[in-house]
């Protein structure tokens, strides 16, 4: 009798585990189909911005350079700064703060300057800056 119910698990795990692979083999090419590939996103160098006189003196602009969001901002005294948006804490998206004329991170109170260096917070390095060319009247931003 117990060699007869050894030999009734040992079919069953094998069974078990044979039916278990069988819906492996069937389910996983049908999940990895349905699932969207992977694409790379195209690389950006140089975003045009806008015109210099669509943005008055101590306000910002946010866009989009390629992927990611940045900002663009004019100083009190017409200098443009641009940098990506994103805190280097946990990639919040951060704003110009005019009225403390620094740019601010909504998640956890970080601060940066004008300069993008954190001045406080828990924001460990420096927002990462872009290049701002005017051309004309047309300002660009590019990596630096």
């Amino acid at each position: 009798m117990e060699v007869d119910k050894n030999k009734r698990n040992f079919l069953k795990y094998v069974l078990g585990g044979s039916l278990t692979a069988l819906a492996a083999m069937i389910f996983y090419p049908i999940v990895e189909y349905l699932k969207p590939p992977k694409t790379k996103s195209a690389e950006v160098s140089s975003v045009k911005i806008g015109k210099v006189n669509e943005i008055p003196n101590d306000s910002s602009l946010m866009f989009r350079f390629g992927t990611k969001p940045g900002i663009l901002v004019r100083t009190q005294n017409g200098e443009f700064r641009a940098f990506e948006a994103t805190c280097t804490h946990l990639d919040c998206t951060v704003q110009f703060k005019q009225e403390m004329g620094v740019i601010w991170c909504a998640c956890h109170n970080g601060k940066f300057d004008l300069h993008g260096r954190n001045i406080s917070g828990p924001p460990p390095r420096p927002l990462t800056p872009y290049k701002v060319n005017i051309q004309g009247e047309d300002i660009f931003v590019s990596k630096i």
